[in-house]
């Protein structure tokens, strides 16, 4: 009999945590909303939601010492999941309202659209887009039973440039094609939200429920 992995979803006062949270739920998972830091050691996977901007966001984890006890969490090889604010966290400075650096755990930064006249680019980029899956490894777990050109539901103003492109799980054009998401063994990112996403997010995040019954607590 398979243990439902427990995973937790952070709750730093930025996040839609409800919509997340029953999702996951729907996919089979244990799911608690934690805000304590020394929380976290006890699941097997935490997801970092996120709608807002990324200075605020970034102060609140940094002060209530949630960035040291994330990092902690990935050392120990335990899965991650960033959505949206929650993936544009993950990397190392964002250009959003001035200069911020981020967690560092993916080396690269968060930069806003340029509004093109000719292309009526028009900011946000809100609604639904298709997502290219790459050739990465990972992205075949993460996009395990999901058809290429799918369309994901986003609602943001910047978007990540990873240094690495293998990492890349899925590319997005909005004028540019940019990075929609990353998968590095155990994190995992997106920029659109899986839980808005209908059948099509269900997928992923099964599977990386699926993925995370591979970590026990603790480990």
């Amino acid at each position: 009999m398979t243990v439902k992995p427990k995973i937790a979803i952070i709750d730093y006062g930025m996040g839609n945590l409800r919509s997340v949270s029953k999702a996951l739920e729907l996919c089979g998972a244990v799911i608690d909303i934690i805000s304590q830091a020394d929380q976290i050691e006890n699941y097997n996977a935490i997801v970092l939601p996120g709608v807002g901007s990324f200075a605020p966001a970034i102060k609140i984890i940094q002060e209530t010492g949630l960035d040291i006890a994330i990092k902690k969490h990935l050392q120990n090889n335990k899965m991650f999941l960033g959505i949206c604010l929650g993936f544009q966290l993950l990397f190392s400075q964002s250009y959003e309202e001035g200069t911020h650096k981020g967690l560092n755990i993916i080396k690269g930064t968060v930069e806003k659209f340029v509004p093109e006249e000719k292309k009526r680019l028009i900011i946000p980029h809100m609604g639904w887009n298709k997502i290219n899956i790459s050739d990465n490894k990972f992205a075949k777990q993460m996009y395990k039973d999901v058809t290429n050109n799918e369309y994901v539901y986003f609602v943001h103003s910047f978007y990540c440039k990873p240094e690495k492109k293998n990492i890349i799980a899925t590319t997005t054009n909005y004028s540019i094609d940019f990075c929609s998401s990353i998968a590095i063994d155990n994190v995992w990112g997106c920029q659109f939200h899986p839980e808005k996403s209908s059948t099509i997010g269900l997928t992923i995040l099964k599977n990386f429920v699926k993925k995370c019954e591979d970590y026990n607590v603790g480990n």
